[in-house]
């Protein structure tokens, strides 16, 4: 069976050891290591990919949970579904419903082969969309107004990150689904679920327009062809590498700016995340060192 361990923590000499160690103790083979350094924060993280007899997966759990205990660092072991169950989503918003509504729509309909066990907010706009569908709702928004830091006293959206993972472990969550989630995950978010585990929808076409307003630059850049971007996110971003699907659609000259980003919205984003995902939970595709490769058939 094929484990991923991810370790987070306070950085120190010889954490790497005693998790390298006890899986080739276990007999497992290392398929893949990847380990920063975050110097200014002094944060150590680490992703092991292995293949282990499955026999052995308990004895390995229990090893990790030792590890942890005795380095200080966040550990967790996860083995990919690959058919054995429904995969677990947790599906993450802000303001824009159209693409969890098409996710949470084709789930309903079998489309996607997955089960919606949470839906997490940092606005209140899609709880509705939440409740339609029966989903658990999160609003992990931190405190509002005056004490965030806004001077109108209004919420501002800023989000409880570790309260983000502490939902997707305790509802034991195997992918962790942006859908126009607008903020960005902490590095140490990313690394407690590295491994291919947390998916995002850009709306826009990478690389070329990855910023906050990718609509408004290809428009200024005069360009006819548009489209978004379902990729996984990685610790440390490498632009263009982690593409699971793309999907666009052409406008003739002197379209206006809104109808194109209206047709985006409505339409050609929720089509490019469900997509995205389904490639992902069906097994079509894995992420190999921070590449996004057909799975071996």
């Amino acid at each position: 069976m094929k484990v991923v361990i991810t370790a987070v923590g306070p950085d120190n000499r010889g954490l790497a050891d005693p998790i390298v160690h006890c899986v080739t103790g276990l007999g497992a083979n290392i398929a893949e290591i990847q380990m920063y350094d975050h110097d200014a924060e002094s944060v150590f993280s680490m992703l092991t990919r292995i293949e282990l007899d499955p026999s052995r997966y308990e004895e390995l759990r229990q090893a990790m949970a030792e590890v942890s205990q005795n380095t200080k660092l966040s550990i967790r072991t996860w083995t990919p579904p690959a058919g054995k169950r429904r995969p677990r989503l947790a599906i993450c918003v802000t303001y824009r419903p159209e693409p969890a509504l098409a996710l949470l729509r084709a789930i309903r309909d079998g489309r996607v082969k997955a089960d919606a066990q949470l839906m997490i907010g940092n606005r209140e706009a899609c709880r509705g969309l939440a409740e339609q569908f029966e989903v658990p709702w999160f609003n992990i928004a931190k405190g509002t107004g005056r004490a965030s830091g806004t001077p109108s006293g209004k919420p501002d959206g800023a989000p409880d990150d570790e309260q983000m993972i502490a939902l997707c472990d305790e509802h034991e969550i195997d992918y962790i689904i942006l859908a126009r989630y607008m903020r960005v995950l902490p590095a140490a978010s990313c690394w407690k679920y590295a491994g291919g585990r947390i998916i995002n929808l850009h709306h826009g076409l990478l690389p070329s327009f990855p910023g906050m307003q990718p609509y408004h630059e290809a428009h200024a850049a005069r360009m006819l062809t548009y489209g978004a971007t379902c990729h996984f996110i990685v610790p440390e971003l490498d632009a263009g590498c982690q593409i699971i699907y793309q999907s666009t659609f052409m406008v003739p000259p002197s379209t206006p700016r809104d109808e194109i980003i209206r047709r985006g919205q409505q339409d050609n984003e929720p089509h490019c995340l469900v997509e995205g995902v389904r490639r992902v939970v069906d097994g079509e595709v894995d992420l190999h060192f921070n590449r996004v490769v057909a799975r071996k058939t």
